[in-house]
């Protein structure tokens, strides 16, 4: 047997039973995105509890703009992580070592220039969302703060790309845990028990983020044998073809990240024209969504590498039963997320705040979370198929089309056009979610992606 079939990092996910290996994979996503989710969610219910809804809302507006920041390692990683996966199914090492050595030099050296000119930038950036006045100073301190630890997101996402792509997700949910339980207790230290208020959620966040990052890659570098990268330094002097392949998938999805959380902040840039009500109200819909999307980002991470895994193996006929099994699981829990949500939700919003008004008027974005819940459970399917089969060039078109048309376009129709406000934001934003489902079914229906 060669070392590879061996090799204890690499799982095949071309055999065996495909609900199975579906959720052995996606459990450990599901628990490590939730604990990032959690940690996250952690910083809005610390602030919002000492510091009150102008702390809220500038944790949300923060993280409106950190999310446009981490557009490029979001697309490169998850280009990394279909190409080592296609690479694992052909028994492609020598691709996978080339894929390992050029994503850490690309995107740790990128992660240093983003976070130089976004300094640089920053108050252009707090005035483009525009940040409401009394919520200004907590923001500049959440914002300046995280910008200093980009290189520990970037690092991190390469780390679970790589693991990912061979079939581990068990090892970035440890690496994850730990950067969870740091920042819940820093989160606590810092802003309750010092009084750093907003800026220490920020330097909590950064300190598990960086923490979290060093042990991955220390854990790396002992098991390196076990995947073949020696972590010398002529194994990280980037690969042209690799970067060529990177690119040419990494690019496109990159630009969907982008084009998302562009959108999605020219809306909560829209809300905050409203105030800081209004501004803390998003920030606490942006927080659901994010429990609500850790279920459809872990099925869809476990679908898209299983069937990166049998399109390099040719293994056509059970690309179906995966994507039909990651749709339907989505969708059986997000029910249970919308049941919750309208039998209990001034408790679940009363976790972020005392404060009254924002309690009484969270009620408005009870809709369009319960839209935004199936719509992500649809993006399984959708990017299950796309993602999987490497397709760059649909990639792009759902950057373009759910992006900035949809989302945007939606938003601004029933937002300002039809004078809904910050409902009709974010019914906009809700609604455009589905469109990569369109797109996505369309490509599977055409079998395309059999090619």
């Amino acid at each position: 047997m060669k070392r590879e079939e061996k090799n204890s990092m690499v799982t095949d996910l071309t055999k065996g039973s495909v609900p199975k290996l579906l959720f052995m994979f996606a459990a450990p996503l599901f628990v490590s995105n939730a604990l990032q989710a959690i940690y996250n969610i952690v910083d809005m219910i610390v602030v919002g509890q000492v510091v009150g809804g102008t702390g809220m809302s500038a944790v949300a507006t923060g993280g409106n703009i950190l999310s446009i920041l981490n557009f490029i390692v979001m697309g490169f990683a998850s280009a990394g992580q279909i190409i080592i996966a296609r690479d694992v199914g052909e028994k492609n090492m020598d691709g996978v070592r080339k894929t390992i050595g050029t994503m850490f030099s690309l995107l740790l050296s990128l992660s240093v220039i983003v976070s130089i000119i976004c300094y640089f930038l920053r108050h252009q950036l707090l005035q483009l969302v525009n940040t409401p006045a009394e919520a200004y100073a907590y923001t500049m301190d959440y914002t300046v703060v995280c910008m200093t630890g980009l290189i520990f997101i970037y690092g991190y996402n390469i780390v679970s790309a790589i693991m990912r792509g061979m079939g581990d997700s068990k090892r970035p949910f440890m690496f994850v845990a730990i950067a969870s339980v740091m920042n819940i207790i820093l989160d606590i230290f810092f802003v309750a028990g010092l009084g750093m208020e907003v800026i220490g959620a920020a330097l909590a966040t950064v300190i598990g983020q960086g923490f979290s990052f060093l042990y991955a890659l220390f854990y790396l570098y002992r098991h390196k044998e076990s995947f073949g990268f020696d972590f010398k330094a002529r194994s990280f002097i980037p690969d042209m073809q690799t970067i060529a392949k990177l690119s040419a998938l990494g690019i496109p999805m990159a630009l969907q990240s982008a084009a998302i959380s562009i959108s999605m902040t020219v809306v909560a840039a829209w809300v905050n024209i409203f105030g800081v009500v209004s501004s803390a109200c998003a920030g606490i819909l942006n927080k659901l969504n994010m429990m609500v999307g850790i279920l459809s980002n872990s099925l869809t991470t476990a679908a898209a590498s299983m069937v990166g895994q049998n399109l390099g193996a040719r293994k056509h006929k059970r690309v179906p039963k995966i994507l039909l099994w990651a749709f339907l699981s989505a969708f059986v829990i997000e029910s249970i997320y919308v049941l919750v949500l309208v039998t209990m939700p001034d408790l679940i919003f009363s976790l972020f705040t005392q404060d009254q008004e924002i309690i009484t008027n969270a009620s408005i974005i009870i809709l369009p979370s319960i839209v935004g819940a199936y719509g992500a459970a649809t993006r399984t399917f959708a990017f299950g198929i796309i993602n999987g089969s490497g397709n760059s060039k649909l990639n792009l078109l759902v950057a373009i089309i759910d992006g900035m048309f949809a989302r945007i376009g939606v938003a601004y129709l029933l937002g300002w056009v039809l004078e809904m406000g910050p409902l009709g934001f974010w019914m906009g934003d809700a609604i455009a979610g589905f469109m990569p489902m369109m797109i996505g079914g369309i490509f599977y229906l055409s079998g395309i992606w059999r090619k």
